[in-house]
């Protein structure tokens, strides 16, 4: 595949869609939210991943659009679905019933653990920033086979040794809690510096690939916790040719995510 020149002037939107699509290889279901994620799971389907059944909290399952959704209830995720499930069929029996290999999440602050916060930021009864809560998120994490985080800044304020409130709970603290564990909790962090992968139960954050130009001291000063680097970190492949010209021209021409 042709490589994209520097001048080509990739930006940080393009840069995390296209490296999140191609961690879809080899997926089957996907739950899908608005925003980028929407982005990367269509362009999976074009490129990596041409079978890939993606699932929207809407209840619309196998969505064929003609055109990029703007929200989770556009109609045109709706024309030429698979099917459209109400709200307890779709977290009762396809979420809960273990049936989403990946689901998409994003967050205000993430731990080592991949705990996520989506709720405040600082103290609960005092908050400095009130944010949109859980919505479908703490399902999703609890039930999907693994789940995907796509962060768009990379700093010591999101990624943190502590969290200020923990919305989406992983694994190892479920578990600490009595909960329930079904899945792998967060796999992979796609920041604007890198990638970020763990196993699993027990096994924590650490630094598996950086994104051309970016050295792993950037990465570690950045982050709010002592991260641990991979002994096979690697160079993220640069956009091609064909992933831009498909996210640009057809995917998003009219820079609804790609701003």
């Amino acid at each position: 595949m042709t490589l994209v020149a520097a001048e080509t002037g990739v930006s940080a939107s393009e840069l995390l869609t296209i490296v999140a699509s191609r961690e879809l290889a080899g997926r089957n279901t996907v739950f899908a939210g608005i925003g980028l994620p929407t982005l990367a799971v269509s362009l999976a389907s074009m490129t990596v991943a041409p079978d890939l059944e993606i699932v929207y909290e809407s209840g619309v399952c196998g969505a064929h659009p003609s055109h990029l959704p703007e929200t989770i209830a556009d109609a045109v995720l709706i024309t030429g679905a698979e099917a459209v499930l109400s709200m307890p069929v779709l977290f009762g029996y396809v979420l809960q019933g273990g049936h989403i290999d990946v689901g998409f999440l994003g967050a205000a602050q993430i731990d080592k653990w991949g705990n996520l916060n989506s709720s405040v930021i600082g103290p609960w009864d005092k908050p400095k920033v009130r944010l949109p809560g859980s919505g479908g998120a703490v399902e999703v994490a609890a039930n999907s086979k693994e789940v995907f985080v796509v962060m768009r800044r990379h700093d010591s304020r999101t990624f943190v040794e502590e969290l200020d409130f923990c919305t989406s709970p992983g694994p190892d603290r479920a578990l600490a809690d009595g909960g329930r564990v079904r899945g792998s909790g967060v796999t992979k962090v796609i920041t604007e510096l890198g990638i970020l992968t763990r196993a699993g139960v027990r096994d924590e954050l650490r630094l598996t690939a950086v994104h051309d130009g970016i050295s792993v001291d950037q990465v570690r000063e950045n982050t709010g916790w002592d991260l641990k680097v991979s002994e096979d970190l690697r160079v993220t492949p640069q956009p091609t040719v064909d992933e831009l010209r498909l996210l640009r021209n057809e995917i998003d021409p009219r820079r609804v995510y790609l701003r």
